[in-house]
């Protein structure tokens, strides 16, 4: 068995290993134990779900984490890795019944290296302070989420996160050069490697995106790029959503890979402008916010043909940025989006798809469909140019059956997402909230190899139990995956 059930460990932790926490963890404040000091770590990013941890253990250095991990592998005590709180999918939802082993004190940039555009950092270091300290170098880090302001660079590799600029200079993923993490069992490993190419398996793209189950993050070599000469964005208006979905097809087909090439609908720019004052046309249906960057010559180029092209395309209206601050203040809009939808609606729920860019008119028109059969409204943000979706779909959770609803609708533009060739997340991971839409993108098969890769690294399941994979039993009794014999337990998700 190596994903256990959540229910598969008793609640609380006994006085006995929080004893030895202590002894291991022996600084102030290094050990949380009373109600009060858990609530700030009832819940992540994903609201929806909340349960008090055990304990919560803050080690402060490499030597401590190994520890922490030793005495809960010795009680079997399942252990929940959290970074900056910020996942969308309860990746860092905690267990009644383990530790929450929080890296946030692991907040030093370790060795910036300008000749070889490498820096070393460890897990707990924000996003964005990546490109702060290398900037005075010409230098940056290019995965830039929504939420680099906050997010941390070790859960950024647990969930592989994107951003803005992901479609020309790649996810989390091929910007990390190696990675050193500790197993279950204490040991310390260093995966990867700052040449170009390691021997072996690929085990460090096989630690991107997998959320905590196979081993604790405790630091990161990333990969820094040289800023561009001239970086510009273009922002144009469309009178209708999918005048503006074709219109990324044709940006792409001419051979022109922007920097970033992202679109909101009407709902979504109504809210943003109201939070940001981007001077973004409220009477338009969607926009595009294309950015190219390279040398003077490139860029202007570009913007030439990306005039006709939109042009053509039917854009309404074009508008380049003049200036760094202009182009800022376009991108400040888009990231602020998220936040400017929450101030429409006491609940929001980010979904997270991805789909081949060309079925980007009709999986926009069946969202709007079932927008309709289900009551509730959409405000659409998303990664037009590597197709990754984010429906906001707006809620109240203080109505009876209204987040039941929500998940529901939630689940169905998934499965349209997997019907068109795409998958059921781009970036934000599965967490708890689309363990069971796994059953509708993967088969049987497919899934015991992820349980057999689970079992390679944590053969008892305590790191991060019931997230991201479901067992074949669950599958079987959702209904949404036949499997015959299936032996591993049901695991049940408590919601507080």
């Amino acid at each position: 068995m190596t994903q256990r059930p959540l229910d598969a460990f008793p609640p609380g932790v006994d006085s006995g290993l929080l004893d030895e926490l202590r002894s291991v963890l022996p600084q102030e404040g290094a050990l949380l134990s009373d109600e009060e000091s858990l609530r700030p770590y009832e819940t992540d990013g994903l609201t929806a779900y909340r349960r008090l941890p055990g304990a919560v253990a803050l080690p402060e250095t490499v030597e401590q984490v190994q520890a922490v991990l030793r005495t809960c592998h010795h009680h079997r005590v399942p252990v929940v890795a959290r970074g900056a709180g910020t996942s969308l999918s309860g990746g860092a939802l905690p267990h009644a019944g383990g530790i929450v082993l929080s890296l946030a004190r692991f907040n030093r940039i370790l060795a910036l290296d300008p000749l070889a555009r490498t820096a070393r950092v460890q897990p707990g270091v924000r996003n964005l302070s990546i490109s702060e300290a290398a900037r005075p170098h010409g230098l940056y880090y290019a995965p830039d989420p929504s939420s680099q302001i906050a997010c941390s660079i070790g859960g950024n590799v647990a969930e592989n996160a994107g951003g803005v600029h992901c479609l020309k200079y790649g996810l989390t993923v091929h910007n990390v050069l190696a990675l050193e993490i500790i197993t279950i069992e204490g040991e310390r490993l260093r995966i990867g490697s700052e040449a170009l190419d390691a021997p072996g398996y690929d085990l460090l793209a096989l630690m991107h995106g997998s959320e905590g189950l196979l081993g604790v993050i405790v630091e990161v070599t990333v990969r820094l790029l040289p800023l561009s000469e001239r970086a510009q964005v273009v922002m144009a208006a469309f009178g209708d959503v999918p005048a503006a979905g074709r219109a990324v097809s044709e940006i792409i087909a001419a051979g022109i890979v922007p920097a970033g090439l992202e679109m909101m609908d009407a709902f979504a720019i109504e809210a943003a402008e109201a939070f940001v004052h981007a001077g973004y046309p409220r009477e338009a249906a969607a926009i595009l916010l294309c950015e190219v960057d390279g040398t003077n010559e490139e860029v202007s180029e570009h913007l030439m043909q990306l005039h006709d092209l939109l042009t053509e395309a039917g854009a309404l209206s074009i508008r380049t940025a003049r200036d760094e601050a202009e182009r800022e203040l376009l991108w400040r809009g888009r990231k602020a989006a998220f936040p400017a939808v929450g101030r429409l609606s006491p609940d929001y729920y980010c979904m997270d798809g991805t789909i081949p860019r060309r079925r980007l008119p009709e999986v926009l028109a069946g969202i709007a469909r079932l927008s309709e059969e289900y009551g509730l409204r959409v405000a659409n943000v998303f990664h037009a140019g590597d197709g990754n979706l984010h429906p906001l779909i707006l809620y109240d959770a203080n109505r009876p059956g209204e987040l039941e609803r929500t998940e529901a609708f939630g689940a169905r533009i998934l499965e349209l997402c997997v019907e068109v060739g795409g998958t059921i997340t781009g970036e934000h991971g599965v967490g708890v909230e689309k363990i069971d839409s796994m059953c509708v993108q993967f088969s049987a098969m497919e899934l015991a190899q992820f349980h057999a890769v689970k079992a390679a690294f944590d053969p008892e399941g305590l790191l991060n139990p019931g997230k991201a994979v479901p067992t074949l039993q669950r599958c079987a009794e959702l209904g949404a995956m036949h499997v015959h014999g299936g032996q591993l337990p049901h695991p049940e998700l408590e919601r507080f």
